[in-house]
Protein backbone atom coordinates (compact mmCIF):
# COMPACT_ATOMS: atom_id res chain seq x y z
CA UNK A 1 0.00 0.00 0.00
CA UNK A 2 1.15 3.22 -1.18
CA UNK A 3 1.64 5.99 2.20
CA UNK A 4 -0.49 8.72 1.86
CA UNK A 5 0.65 12.00 0.35
CA UNK A 6 -0.45 13.34 3.63
CA UNK A 7 2.44 11.60 5.34
CA UNK A 8 5.33 12.72 3.06
CA UNK A 9 4.61 15.60 1.16
CA UNK A 10 5.61 18.76 2.88
CA UNK A 11 7.41 16.53 5.02
CA UNK A 12 11.42 17.47 5.66
CA UNK A 13 12.17 14.39 7.75
CA UNK A 14 9.88 10.80 8.14
CA UNK A 15 9.14 12.18 11.72
CA UNK A 16 5.57 12.75 13.65
CA UNK A 17 5.91 14.81 16.68
CA UNK A 18 4.29 12.84 19.44
CA UNK A 19 1.00 14.52 21.51
CA UNK A 20 2.28 15.37 24.67
CA UNK A 21 -0.17 15.61 27.78
CA UNK A 22 -0.09 19.00 29.11
CA UNK A 23 2.84 19.94 27.12
CA UNK A 24 2.26 20.18 23.95
CA UNK A 25 0.27 23.41 22.37
CA UNK A 26 -0.53 25.55 19.86
CA UNK A 27 2.75 27.28 20.06
CA UNK A 28 4.83 24.11 19.84
CA UNK A 29 2.48 22.15 17.49
CA UNK A 30 3.18 24.90 14.44
CA UNK A 31 6.66 25.26 15.37
CA UNK A 32 6.71 21.50 14.50
CA UNK A 33 5.08 21.80 11.63
CA UNK A 34 6.66 24.87 10.10
CA UNK A 35 10.48 23.22 10.66
CA UNK A 36 8.89 20.33 8.64
CA UNK A 37 7.23 17.37 11.07
CA UNK A 38 4.10 16.14 11.78
CA UNK A 39 3.20 18.35 14.95
CA UNK A 40 0.45 17.29 17.52
CA UNK A 41 -1.26 17.97 20.59
CA UNK A 42 -3.83 15.64 22.82
CA UNK A 43 -7.17 16.77 22.53
CA UNK A 44 -7.42 17.27 26.59
CA UNK A 45 -4.98 19.91 26.34
CA UNK A 46 -7.41 22.33 25.36
CA UNK A 47 -8.83 23.26 28.69
CA UNK A 48 -11.81 23.89 29.11
CA UNK A 49 -13.35 22.13 26.33
CA UNK A 50 -14.86 25.06 24.55
CA UNK A 51 -10.56 26.16 24.61
CA UNK A 52 -10.26 23.15 21.92
CA UNK A 53 -12.33 25.27 19.36
CA UNK A 54 -9.71 28.12 19.88
CA UNK A 55 -6.50 26.19 19.39
CA UNK A 56 -7.56 24.46 16.35
CA UNK A 57 -8.85 27.82 14.65
CA UNK A 58 -5.41 29.46 16.15
CA UNK A 59 -2.76 26.24 14.28
CA UNK A 60 -5.18 26.18 11.08
CA UNK A 61 -5.00 29.85 10.75
CA UNK A 62 -1.59 30.40 11.13
CA UNK A 63 -0.34 27.53 9.24
CA UNK A 64 -2.28 28.94 6.52
CA UNK A 65 -0.62 32.18 6.72
CA UNK A 66 2.63 30.63 6.49
CA UNK A 67 1.94 28.72 3.38
CA UNK A 68 1.10 31.34 1.86
CA UNK A 69 4.11 33.28 2.65
CA UNK A 70 5.90 30.34 1.56
CA UNK A 71 4.85 28.49 -1.29
CA UNK A 72 7.70 26.69 -1.99
CA UNK A 73 7.99 25.45 1.41
CA UNK A 74 4.91 24.76 3.09
CA UNK A 75 3.89 23.34 6.39
CA UNK A 76 3.91 19.85 7.42
CA UNK A 77 0.11 18.86 8.51
CA UNK A 78 -0.59 18.58 12.31
CA UNK A 79 -3.15 15.76 14.36
CA UNK A 80 -4.74 16.02 16.68
CA UNK A 81 -4.97 13.03 19.94
CA UNK A 82 -8.16 11.42 20.68
CA UNK A 83 -8.38 9.10 23.88
CA UNK A 84 -10.86 6.51 22.95
CA UNK A 85 -11.95 5.37 26.31
CA UNK A 86 -14.93 5.33 28.16
CA UNK A 87 -13.43 8.06 31.21
CA UNK A 88 -13.17 10.53 28.59
CA UNK A 89 -16.70 12.21 28.64
CA UNK A 90 -15.73 14.85 26.00
CA UNK A 91 -14.83 12.74 23.21
CA UNK A 92 -17.54 13.53 21.15
CA UNK A 93 -17.58 16.88 21.02
CA UNK A 94 -13.98 16.81 20.63
CA UNK A 95 -14.27 14.03 17.95
CA UNK A 96 -17.14 17.17 16.35
CA UNK A 97 -14.01 19.87 16.84
CA UNK A 98 -11.68 17.74 14.51
CA UNK A 99 -14.77 17.61 12.04
CA UNK A 100 -15.33 21.16 11.84
CA UNK A 101 -11.65 22.03 11.46
CA UNK A 102 -11.23 19.72 8.97
CA UNK A 103 -8.00 18.35 11.03
CA UNK A 104 -5.78 16.54 9.16
CA UNK A 105 -4.71 14.02 10.56
CA UNK A 106 -6.44 12.15 14.24
CA UNK A 107 -4.24 10.04 16.71
CA UNK A 108 -6.70 7.25 18.67
CA UNK A 109 -5.16 6.18 21.92
CA UNK A 110 -6.61 3.71 24.84
CA UNK A 111 -9.49 2.15 22.41
CA UNK A 112 -10.92 1.63 18.82
CA UNK A 113 -14.01 3.37 17.62
CA UNK A 114 -15.96 3.20 14.49
CA UNK A 115 -17.70 6.65 15.00
CA UNK A 116 -14.43 8.33 15.32
CA UNK A 117 -12.93 7.19 12.35
CA UNK A 118 -15.92 7.61 10.39
CA UNK A 119 -15.65 11.23 11.85
CA UNK A 120 -12.25 12.01 9.76
CA UNK A 121 -12.93 9.92 6.86
CA UNK A 122 -15.88 11.83 6.22
CA UNK A 123 -13.69 15.02 5.19
CA UNK A 124 -11.01 13.22 4.10
CA UNK A 125 -8.88 13.07 7.22
CA UNK A 126 -6.75 9.88 8.14
CA UNK A 127 -6.80 8.07 11.42
CA UNK A 128 -3.92 6.51 13.23
CA UNK A 129 -4.06 4.39 16.04
CA UNK A 130 -1.18 3.36 19.13
CA UNK A 131 -0.86 0.03 20.18
CA UNK A 132 1.45 -1.91 22.01
CA UNK A 133 1.16 -5.16 20.57
CA UNK A 134 -0.02 -7.10 16.86
CA UNK A 135 -3.22 -8.05 18.69
CA UNK A 136 -4.59 -4.82 19.67
CA UNK A 137 -2.76 -3.61 15.87
CA UNK A 138 -5.61 -6.41 14.10
CA UNK A 139 -8.10 -4.93 16.15
CA UNK A 140 -7.55 -0.98 15.39
CA UNK A 141 -7.29 -2.05 11.46
CA UNK A 142 -10.31 -3.72 11.44
CA UNK A 143 -12.48 -1.15 13.11
CA UNK A 144 -11.00 1.39 10.16
CA UNK A 145 -7.58 2.77 11.21
CA UNK A 146 -5.85 3.93 8.41
CA UNK A 147 -2.09 3.51 9.85
CA UNK A 148 -0.56 2.52 12.92
CA UNK A 149 2.09 3.94 15.75
CA UNK A 150 3.92 1.07 17.48
CA UNK A 151 4.10 1.70 20.60
CA UNK A 152 7.29 -0.30 21.85
CA UNK A 153 9.71 -0.46 24.85
CA UNK A 154 11.31 2.90 25.95
CA UNK A 155 8.49 4.88 24.85
CA UNK A 156 8.06 8.00 27.11
CA UNK A 157 4.81 8.35 28.41
CA UNK A 158 2.31 5.06 28.37
CA UNK A 159 4.56 2.72 26.56
CA UNK A 160 4.74 -1.09 25.60
CA UNK A 161 6.98 -3.96 26.27
CA UNK A 162 7.81 -5.58 23.67
CA UNK A 163 11.09 -5.15 21.51
CA UNK A 164 10.48 -2.64 18.49
CA UNK A 165 12.26 -5.47 15.78
CA UNK A 166 9.76 -8.01 17.18
CA UNK A 167 6.76 -5.70 17.33
CA UNK A 168 7.45 -4.03 13.46
CA UNK A 169 7.83 -7.17 12.45
CA UNK A 170 5.12 -9.00 13.90
CA UNK A 171 2.42 -6.06 12.01
CA UNK A 172 4.40 -6.11 9.05
CA UNK A 173 3.68 -9.76 8.39
CA UNK A 174 -0.02 -8.68 7.72
CA UNK A 175 -0.25 -4.69 7.41
CA UNK A 176 1.24 -2.72 4.54
CA UNK A 177 -0.34 0.48 5.74
CA UNK A 178 1.45 3.31 7.03
CA UNK A 179 3.32 2.64 10.05
CA UNK A 180 5.02 4.51 12.57
CA UNK A 181 7.61 3.41 15.34
CA UNK A 182 7.60 4.73 18.87
CA UNK A 183 10.60 4.16 21.45
CA UNK A 184 13.74 5.73 22.53
CA UNK A 185 13.85 7.56 19.26
CA UNK A 186 15.80 11.11 19.77
CA UNK A 187 18.28 11.21 16.88
CA UNK A 188 18.67 11.05 13.19
CA UNK A 189 20.04 7.68 13.46
CA UNK A 190 17.22 6.29 15.01
CA UNK A 191 15.04 7.94 12.67
CA UNK A 192 16.85 5.79 9.69
CA UNK A 193 17.40 2.82 11.96
CA UNK A 194 13.09 2.95 12.18
CA UNK A 195 13.44 2.88 8.24
CA UNK A 196 15.60 0.05 7.97
CA UNK A 197 12.93 -1.99 10.08
CA UNK A 198 10.00 -1.38 8.13
CA UNK A 199 8.42 1.18 9.38
CA UNK A 200 7.40 4.28 7.77
CA UNK A 201 7.82 7.35 9.87
CA UNK A 202 9.36 7.98 13.50
CA UNK A 203 7.08 9.04 16.33
CA UNK A 204 9.08 11.46 18.48
CA UNK A 205 8.12 12.63 21.89
CA UNK A 206 10.97 13.44 24.60
CA UNK A 207 12.99 15.08 22.58
CA UNK A 208 10.70 17.76 22.26
CA UNK A 209 9.91 18.33 26.00
CA UNK A 210 13.43 20.24 25.82
CA UNK A 211 12.71 22.92 23.55
CA UNK A 212 11.77 26.71 24.26
CA UNK A 213 8.08 26.54 23.05
CA UNK A 214 7.14 23.63 25.03
CA UNK A 215 4.74 24.13 27.71
CA UNK A 216 7.19 22.67 30.60
CA UNK A 217 8.36 23.84 33.43
CA UNK A 218 12.23 24.64 32.70
CA UNK A 219 13.44 22.04 35.79
CA UNK A 220 11.28 19.86 33.55
CA UNK A 221 13.38 20.61 30.43
CA UNK A 222 16.71 20.58 31.99
CA UNK A 223 16.54 17.10 33.55
CA UNK A 224 15.30 15.63 30.10
CA UNK A 225 19.03 17.59 29.27
CA UNK A 226 20.98 16.82 32.52
CA UNK A 227 19.77 12.39 33.15
CA UNK A 228 19.56 9.10 30.61
CA UNK A 229 18.23 6.24 29.96
CA UNK A 230 19.19 4.62 33.67
CA UNK A 231 16.79 7.46 35.01
CA UNK A 232 13.74 6.37 33.30
CA UNK A 233 11.36 4.27 35.84
CA UNK A 234 8.64 2.09 34.54
CA UNK A 235 5.43 1.97 36.69
CA UNK A 236 1.44 1.92 36.41
CA UNK A 237 1.29 3.70 39.93
CA UNK A 238 -0.09 7.14 38.35
CA UNK A 239 -2.23 6.41 35.57
CA UNK A 240 -3.17 2.81 35.83
CA UNK A 241 -1.34 1.93 33.05
CA UNK A 242 2.83 1.16 32.44
CA UNK A 243 4.48 4.27 31.50
CA UNK A 244 7.74 5.07 31.68
CA UNK A 245 8.64 8.57 33.79
CA UNK A 246 11.91 10.65 35.35
CA UNK A 247 13.37 8.99 38.27
CA UNK A 248 14.14 12.48 39.82
CA UNK A 249 10.30 13.35 39.79
CA UNK A 250 9.29 10.40 41.65
CA UNK A 251 12.50 11.07 44.44
CA UNK A 252 11.03 14.52 44.26
CA UNK A 253 7.27 13.45 45.44
CA UNK A 254 8.87 11.69 48.03
CA UNK A 255 8.34 8.31 46.62
CA UNK A 256 11.32 5.75 46.22
CA UNK A 257 11.83 4.84 42.67
CA UNK A 258 12.99 1.23 43.11
CA UNK A 259 9.68 0.52 45.96
CA UNK A 260 6.90 1.59 44.00
CA UNK A 261 3.28 -0.07 44.36
CA UNK A 262 1.34 -1.66 41.87
CA UNK A 263 -2.17 0.65 40.58
CA UNK A 264 -5.02 -0.81 39.91
CA UNK A 265 -5.16 -0.71 36.00
CA UNK A 266 -9.37 -0.92 36.70
CA UNK A 267 -8.95 2.94 38.30
CA UNK A 268 -7.01 4.38 35.27
CA UNK A 269 -6.70 8.08 35.13
CA UNK A 270 -5.24 10.95 32.56
CA UNK A 271 -3.67 13.18 35.60
CA UNK A 272 -5.18 13.07 38.67
CA UNK A 273 -5.05 9.83 40.40
CA UNK A 274 -5.39 8.88 44.53
CA UNK A 275 -5.43 11.81 46.09
CA UNK A 276 -2.09 10.51 47.66
CA UNK A 277 -0.71 9.54 44.56
CA UNK A 278 1.40 12.90 42.91
CA UNK A 279 -0.17 13.75 40.05
CA UNK A 280 1.33 12.70 36.55
CA UNK A 281 1.94 14.61 34.19
CA UNK A 282 2.04 17.71 36.33
CA UNK A 283 4.29 16.32 39.15
CA UNK A 284 5.89 13.18 37.68
CA UNK A 285 7.13 13.65 34.27
CA UNK A 286 6.87 11.11 31.50
CA UNK A 287 9.79 10.39 29.91
CA UNK A 288 11.26 8.07 27.19
CA UNK A 289 14.98 6.10 27.55
CA UNK A 290 16.32 8.00 24.27
CA UNK A 291 16.89 11.68 25.90
CA UNK A 292 20.40 10.80 25.83
CA UNK A 293 20.81 11.91 22.57
CA UNK A 294 19.70 15.48 24.38
CA UNK A 295 21.80 17.45 25.11
CA UNK A 296 20.61 20.74 25.45
CA UNK A 297 17.21 23.02 25.30
CA UNK A 298 17.03 24.17 21.68
CA UNK A 299 14.10 25.87 19.50
CA UNK A 300 11.88 23.28 18.06
CA UNK A 301 13.46 24.02 14.72
CA UNK A 302 17.18 24.08 15.62
CA UNK A 303 15.89 20.57 17.30
CA UNK A 304 14.90 19.69 13.74
CA UNK A 305 17.53 20.65 12.09
CA UNK A 306 19.58 18.76 14.04
CA UNK A 307 18.02 15.81 13.13
CA UNK A 308 18.16 16.43 9.32
CA UNK A 309 21.71 16.49 9.63
CA UNK A 310 22.07 13.24 12.09
CA UNK A 311 19.50 11.27 9.65
CA UNK A 312 21.25 12.96 6.23
CA UNK A 313 24.85 11.63 7.79
CA UNK A 314 23.41 8.19 8.79
CA UNK A 315 22.48 7.67 5.65
CA UNK A 316 25.78 8.88 4.33
CA UNK A 317 27.71 6.01 6.54
CA UNK A 318 25.15 3.02 5.07
CA UNK A 319 26.30 3.93 1.13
Amino acid sequence: MALPKILYEHLKLPVVAAPLFIISNPDLVIAQCKAGVVGSFPALNARPVEELDRWLEKITNELAEYDDQNPEFPSAPFAVNQIVHSSNDRLQHDVEMCVKWRVPIVITSLGAKEFVNEAVHSYGGIVLHDIINNRFAKKAVAKGADGLIAVAAGAGGHAGSLSPFALVQEIREWFDGPLLLSGSIANGDAVLATEAMGADLSYIGSAFIATDEANAVHAYKQAVVDYNADDIILSNLFTGIHGNYLRPSIEAAGLDPKNLPESDPSQMSFGSGEDSVPKAWKDIWGCGQGIGAVKSILTTQNLVDRLESEYKSAKLRIL
